[in-house]
């Protein structure tokens, strides 16, 4: 079973791009983050035409996240249902599918460290960590928890390592994932893959992706089970390359079911 991770920066703009990479590339779950349309308004038409269901959990202009699925899945939610105002903002779906759980996210970027969009960002993560050891101890099995989590966790995924107070890379952001990961999730990427100069987000300001001035924020989080079942992950960095691309590329994980 392949899973992929894709931000693609408004499924409306990227559409094309989207389908183009599916019929290249026939993933059996794909999840999308900042969608940035409403659930109403999601170009649905030319993905069931590829055979795929959807899931989605949409907003107007901002965030969004969705599942794809060659198959049905169950047990589909949206949200960490906390009551804490945490869902307004689209950022969580979830899913079961060849009874493995699928968590979707679209983790806060913070803005500037010490902000209040940054604070926000802590205490998402600190709601995350509650969610996903709810959904473990409830017995949700095994989970592929991926998405775009706007962490760089370690210098490596940076193309030049950044002072403690650079956003998507402060001590504070590094231990609040490093917190969520200690539940018992591991990085398929880094199974595969030990050295740097790999990246999944290069900023469109200053030739970011011409430059290869990327960093690794996109990832799959694996149980341990599920872990010892992948067999390869990798970006694909070929969406990045045509016209109007997201800044994002796709991150995928194959897992031997």
């Amino acid at each position: 079973m392949k899973v992929a991770t894709w931000n693609v920066n408004s499924i409306r703009t990227r559409e094309q791009i989207v389908v183009k990479w599916l019929k290249n590339n026939p993933v059996d779950v794909l999840c999308l983050q900042e969608t940035k349309v409403i659930n109403e308004s999601f170009p649905r038409k030319a993905f069931k035409e590829l055979g795929y269901h959807l899931y989605i959990s949409g907003q107007k202009s901002y965030n969004g996240v969705a599942i794809f699925s060659t198959t049905p899945m169950t047990d589909v939610t949206t949200g960490f249902g906390d009551g804490e105002n945490f869902d307004v903002q689209k950022r969580v779906i979830t899913g079961v599918i060849n009874h493995t759980r699928i968590v979707n996210l679209y983790v806060p970027n913070g803005s500037v460290v010490k902000s209040e969009k940054y604070d926000y960002k802590l205490r998402w993560l600190k709601a995350l960590r509650k969610y996903l050891q709810d959904l473990l101890e409830t017995g949700s099995g095994e989970m592929c928890v991926c998405g775009d989590f706007n962490i760089a966790l370690h210098d490596l995924d940076i193309y030049k390592p950044r002072g403690e107070n650079h956003i998507m890379c402060s001590p504070a952001e590094r231990q609040a994932l490093q917190e969520v990961l200690e539940l018992g999730l591991e990085d398929a990427f880094r199974k595969f893959t030990t050295t740097g100069g790999h990246f999944s987000w290069w900023d469109y300001r200053a030739a970011g992706y011409a430059r290869n001035r990327g960093w690794r924020i996109d990832h799959h989080y694996l149980t341990g089970k599920l872990y010892e079942k992948a067999i390869n992950c990798w970006i694909d960095i070929e969406p990045r390359k045509v016209t109007k691309p997201s800044d994002h590329a796709p991150v995928i994980v194959e897992l031997q079911m």
